[in-house]
């Protein structure tokens, strides 16, 4: 937990109460319904909840916009931002229903009343958002085709709609077809630690 308050220092207490719910929450579900590697449990802090919270180093979301969180997995991007945003709207879908559970437990045992989760893909998701959130879902080209409908026309923020998400690894070949409107962080820029080396933050407006 301290290394969300190390980047984040102005959290209220209430978010910080959240933040630290989540420890406990996780190692619970995840000794039934394995939505975080059993090795990386320890690391959940630094690899998921600090990792999600990078998207808010590059948008601050204002209040009302709706983002979509494609192919959440466990909660993440989607809940630490909730916990962040609490006057932004967040939906969080993901194909495997056994994790939209645990999303589901996870954001009614914290208190998070501005985001919602289905089971449902991607493909079948018809509302607007004025962004797109996601984690090393599929490879980018894919994921703009797939999320290009889902992206409203009014603009509520500094950054214009769009998507935005992490990815880890080589992506030189994923970003090509949109290098003139492409934009990438390296997110050993934002945070010390060695894991976020080669670790990047993909924004692309739509």
């Amino acid at each position: 937990m301290d290394i969300i308050s190390k980047y984040f220092p102005e959290l209220s207490e209430e978010q910080r109460k959240m933040f630290a719910a989540l420890d406990g929450l996780y190692r619970d579900w995840n000794s039934k319904i394995n939505v975080i590697s059993r090795k990386d449990i320890d690391n959940l802090y630094e690899h998921h909840v600090l990792h999600s919270l990078a998207i808010a180093k590059t948008v601050k979301f204002r209040p009302g916009t709706r983002v979509l969180d494609l192919g959440t997995g466990g909660g993440f991007p989607g809940i630490p931002l909730a916990i962040l945003f609490p006057e932004t709207h967040f939906k969080l879908i993901d194909g495997t229903g056994k994790k939209i559970l645990v999303v589901k437990e996870v954001a009614k045992a914290i208190g998070l009343s501005n985001c919602e989760a289905e089971h449902m893909r991607g493909e079948n998701e018809d509302g607007k958002f004025d962004f797109v959130v996601s984690r090393a879902v599929m490879p980018l080209p894919d994921l703009a085709k797939l999320v290009k409908k889902n992206i409203g026309k009014t603009q509520r923020n500094a950054l214009p709609n769009g998507l935005i998400c992490l990815k880890g690894g080589n992506i030189s070949e994923e970003i090509k077809p949109f290098k003139h409107v492409v934009d990438v962080t390296d997110l050993g820029t934002m945070f010390d630690e060695e894991w976020f080396k080669q670790k990047y933050i993909i924004y692309l407006p739509l």
